[in-house]
């Protein structure tokens, strides 16, 4: 009778922990991170031998109620100038998101399916799974631990969240087997993430190198992602944001199509 007992108070205790570590990832994405925001954008992508390439490239995102949709153009250099991206993020979980790319070479719109958004997102470490919000739906969660990490600018109290996709169809379109992400118990910010790769044994480490209060809200203004198989680096992407901008009212809804990525704006 003890022993059932005990049995059922750790089930209960487990479906807990599940449901408020979905109660927390549910808080990341439902954070607010600012609306109509115009902002210049860097991308490094730094090989294993330590050689850079630098993109320069501008950014749009508005709130459709609690959708998202965002434009990223790219300026230079000039083999990837005028490629464009465009992302609706649905809130709805049962809407998959959609994604397009515009290749000026070849004058055409690729519309990105969901067995490429595993892929390298224009060569970076960042897939096009990472450039949208994932469906919480999809995957089951865990609070692994809860810890005080140290950083540049002070301690951080955290929670370490693990992620794992529901079905092999899903780890197979995300490209990944699991994910632990570091939420930051302050804001419900996603300051760092590791992600175990389906492809080589590889992993993904993501971590977010400053923080900027804009409008009161906590921007990521330097992120970098790097990619490692054991302990050896094979690339590394940096990404920095600058002269954010937010509540712009020339950031409309009707700028957000498919027509604007292969005219421009």
């Amino acid at each position: 009778m003890i022993k059932k007992l005990l049995l059922t108070i750790g089930l209960s205790t487990t479906l807990l922990m599940a449901q408020t570590a979905r109660d927390i990832m549910q808080k990341v994405i439902d954070r607010d991170d600012g609306d109509k925001i115009i902002t210049n954008m860097q991308m490094q992508l730094i090989d294993k031998a330590g050689h850079k390439r630098v993109r320069d490239m501008k950014t749009y995102s508005i709130d459709i109620g609690k959708d998202e949709k965002k434009l990223i153009f790219f300026l230079s250099p000039s083999d990837v100038k005028n490629t464009a991206f465009l992302t609706y993020d649905y809130n709805d979980d049962e809407k998959d998101d959609d994604q397009w790319l515009y290749l000026p070479a070849l004058n055409k719109t690729k519309r990105i399916p969901a067995s490429d958004k595993d892929s390298s997102f224009m060569g970076s470490d960042f897939s096009y799974f990472d450039m949208t919000k994932p469906n919480l739906n999809d995957f089951n969660f865990k609070i692994i631990k809860e810890a005080i990490v140290k950083r540049k600018w002070g301690n951080e109290d955290v929670w370490l969240i693990e992620i794992l996709p529901k079905t092999k169809a899903i780890s197979e379109e995300t490209g990944y087997l699991k994910s632990v992400a570091y939420v930051k118990k302050e804001n419900y910010m996603i300051t760092r993430a590791k992600y175990y790769l389906r492809k080589a044994k590889r992993v993904k480490y993501m971590d977010v190198k400053k923080f900027q209060k804009i409008d009161g809200i906590d921007v990521a203004t330097i992120t970098t992602m790097t990619t490692k198989k054991g302990k050896r680096t094979l690339h590394k992407t940096v990404l920095i944001q600058s002269d954010v901008k937010m509540n712009q009212k020339s950031v409309t809804e009707d700028m957000f199509t498919t027509r604007t990525i292969e005219k421009g704006i």
